[in-house]
């Protein structure tokens, strides 16, 4: 291994499209150099490490993105790096995005001092948002610009295990120390961030910074959904007499709202509208439509046998005890507790915090995605009709997000995709930013993700899945992907505008962490207890309380 403080490592060798081939100058056997800066020693060749690429008055920004060896005549071997050309800094040293005056064969290649990395990040440094550190030089912070971040959506990508829950609980932890009026709802649908053990509540969050609320608790009742999401929860959309049924539930649920809130303008209220309706009535209006007859029963009506399959849904899930936070409020009873619901749900009860985490751990696992685009709804609607929405921004955290933000259209969840699309498309304009997490990018609905203007990829070694993330981010930097299935936990690649340059780090271990870590089977089986309480599992699943 050679260990030098020259910072000249190679040249370039061959330059097509986006990528710029280097040859290192010097080699000790089968070992890249290692170069000595002031502060510490730089192993040439790491997968995600800057270099520049300089040649005259021109210096180019490159990434390592592979590094090998060949054998040359002599039969010595030669080092080969390929490099990704990432922005040059100007005649005032200030960093640009992009490349306009790429550098030719021969251009020599050096490794990138400390101060010259202070250049690439000084933009978004004077924010304090950090988040991690350089990997190669730990001495370094990579701070990130909340307001792109935040404000023009974004995305964590990662497969399970590669540190998704540690990476939103490092970024709102973050965010509520740097910012003492930020509001975030975080949809937590595994009980990860906030969770009880032996009675005692446990959180990722610290004290006085967040609220927690079960979202049975919450009571967001079945008269705030939609059409499409009662469509959604209501409707096989398989069955052939799907589309009569979608047509009598459009009909019945407009004249139910009017009836119910006859006080209002009948002009002002439309099928989506906020407003109380009786869903004992709408039962009884299918009910009545699908057993009609006429001429003493000899004659059946034009719907008779139509609804025979809604009826027993809506049924079943009205006699379900697990609904009855969605279809048998307790609170939420008129139209007028609406602006109770919106004050809980934005976190302006007091006292007011910065993160509001909503619990679905307890929740039917076929209701949660309709209920999660309920809350994405919303928030989107509270700022839309909001007129100091610019100077009350929020943002939406959705954990799992594939599960209910399908990439397929016609799916079960047509109506709540659509929902929270609206939002990646619309809400930038309202102050309604979107972070979306997910383990299965592919199976993520395209739409909200081409939104994304900011991607912290984690680990990702499925194939579809880093195709479809190379499909998404910028041509000039979709080679960076390669870069992801080396990623260790924790360690991301970040893209797109948050960032000064594409950035490999390692996040800041979040303090406290949440409830994701992995079960340890080894030690558990070996020294862990030999029995549990069977009886307090069984009261638990009763009560469908965790």
């Amino acid at each position: 291994m050679t260990t030098s403080t020259e910072t000249c490592i190679g040249r370039i060798t061959e330059i097509r499209e986006n990528i710029m081939m280097a040859e290192l100058l010097a080699m000790t056997g089968d070992e890249f150099p290692v170069v000595s800066t002031e502060t510490g020693d730089v192993a040439v060749g790491q997968l995600g490490t800057y270099l520049m690429v300089k040649q005259r008055d021109k210096e180019v920004v490159a990434m390592v993105i592979s590094a090998g060896q060949q054998r040359q005549e002599n039969g010595e071997r030669c080092g080969i790096l390929t490099l990704v050309p990432l922005g040059e800094l100007d005649s005032n040293r200030s960093f640009h995005r992009g490349v306009i005056h790429y550098p030719t064969p021969g251009a020599k290649v050096h490794v990138v001092r400390p101060d010259e990395i202070n250049i690439l990040f000084k933009k978004f440094q004077s924010t304090g948002f950090e988040l991690g550190y350089l990997p190669t030089m730990t001495s370094v912070g990579v701070c990130l610009d909340p307001t792109a971040l935040f404000g023009r959506h974004m995305a964590i990508l990662g497969q399970s295990g590669a540190g998704k829950s540690w990476s939103v609980a490092s970024i709102l932890q973050r965010t509520a120390s740097l910012m003492p009026k930020a509001k975030v709802i975080l949809l937590d649908l595994h009980g990860e961030y906030v969770w009880e053990d032996e009675n005692q509540r446990h959180s990722a969050f610290k004290e006085g910074s967040y609220r927690y609320i079960d979202a049975r608790n919450l009571e967001i009742p079945y008269w705030l959904l939609t059409y499409g999401e009662l469509v959604d929860l209501l409707i096989d959309r398989d069955d052939d007499k799907a589309s009569t049924q979608m047509a009598f539930l459009r009909e019945a649920l407009l004249m139910l709202r009017r009836k119910a809130n006859s006080d209002l303008d009948d002009a002002h209220i439309s099928i989506d509208s906020p407003v109380y309706f009786s869903l004992a009535e709408l039962f009884h209006q299918f009910k009545r439509a699908n057993e009609q007859v006429m001429d003493f029963g000899k004659v059946k009506g034009a719907l008779y046998g139509q609804f025979d399959e809604f009826l027993i849904k809506l049924q079943s899930r009205f006699n379900d005890v697990r609904y009855d936070f969605l279809f048998k409020p307790k609170r939420r009873k008129s139209s007028d507790t609406l602006v109770d619901l919106l004050r809980e749900f934005v976190g302006l009860v007091e006292p007011q915090r910065q993160i509001t985490v909503i619990d679905f751990s307890s929740v039917p696992f076929d209701v949660r995605p309709t209920v999660s685009a309920q809350i994405g709804r919303l928030a989107f609607e509270f700022n839309y009709w909001n007129p100091q929405s610019r100077e009350f921004p929020l943002l939406l955290v959705c954990e799992e997000a594939h599960n209910y933000i399908p990439r397929e259209a016609g799916t079960q969840f047509e109506g709540t995709r659509r929902s929270m699309e609206r939002i990646a498309k619309e809400g930038r304009k309202y102050g309604v930013g979107l972070a979306v997490v997910s383990q299965r990018p592919h199976e993520l609905s395209e739409t909200v993700l081409a939104q994304c203007s900011s991607f912290i990829c984690l680990r990702v070694t499925n194939p579809e899945d880093q195709q479809y993330i190379r499909d998404l981010v910028p041509d000039a930097e979709s080679n960076l992907v390669n870069i992801l299935a080396a990623l260790g936990r924790g360690e991301a690649m970040a893209l797109g505008e948050a960032v000064p340059l594409p950035t490999r780090f390692q996040f800041h271990v979040p303090d406290p962490a949440p409830n994701s870590n992995d079960i340890d089977f080894f030690n558990m089986w070996r020294d862990g207890p030999g029995t549990v309480d069977v009886e307090a599992i069984v009261r638990r699943w009763r009560r469908q309380g965790r």
